[in-house]
């Protein structure tokens, strides 16, 4: 009996773990499928209507060219010397201090939709390799970022474009050039669903061993 009631104890110590595993791993994993028609045509609409200054046309090619997966955006950004003194940018504020006016409420924004920053950094010289673009040898910033899925960054962008906060205006105050593009498919050995069944299976291992210790 003693050796049963311990075996129903590791028991559950993996079920646990795998229902903390499959909640984390249903909300990070996209499985809506591509966008549909019908979501296309809304966010075209909310393009044309807000969107100011953004190409459409490649807009809505990413968005027909869905693969309903998760994807990554690579981002080069550079700011300005100071920041354009826009409504709602103080005097002494710096560029660095309005960019993040920006990021901050957009990474909030990302994190509940399962999205993040993969890496970033701050550029250590000018473009060392380049060819074929003019101006483009000077970056101040870099940032990859992980996106659920294309659906995730079009909510994200009508949640900002519906904010009476004036978030992307911050953004434009601030940089002076950007570019971004996706990579899909793509993949990084980080991925936190890989990283999270190592930490768990370790996790369960070491309740399976307290327990055969206990009991021998």
């Amino acid at each position: 009996m003693k050796y049963e009631s311990k075996s129903v104890r590791i028991s559950r110590s993996w079920i646990v773990l795998g229902a903390l595993y499959a909640a984390f791993f249903s909300w990070y994993t996209s499985f809506a499928g591509p966008l549909s028609e019908d979501e296309i045509e809304h966010y075209t609409a909310l393009l044309i209507s807000n969107g100011e200054g953004v190409n459409r046309d490649r807009w809505i090619d990413f968005m027909k060219s869905d693969t309903g997966d998760s994807f990554a955006m690579w981002n080069a950004v550079d700011l300005l010397e100071t920041p354009q003194r826009i409504e709602g940018v103080d005097p002494e504020e710096t560029t660095q201090q309005v960019i993040e006016r920006y990021a901050r409420p957009f990474f909030t924004l990302a994190i509940a939709h399962a999205s993040h920053p993969v890496l970033s950094g701050s550029s250590a010289a000018p473009a060392l390799d380049i060819w074929g673009i003019e101006g483009g040898d000077e970056w101040d910033q870099g940032v990859l970022v992980r996106y659920r899925s294309r659906r995730d960054v079009m909510e994200i962008m009508e949640e900002m474009l519906s904010s009476d906060s004036g978030i992307h205006s911050f953004k434009v105050a601030a940089v002076e050039k950007t570019i971004a593009f996706p990579l899909d498919p793509w993949f990084h050995p980080g991925d936190p669903r890989l990283l999270l069944a190592l930490l768990f299976v370790i996790v369960g291992l070491v309740f399976q061993l307290r327990l055969a210790w206990k009991a021998g």
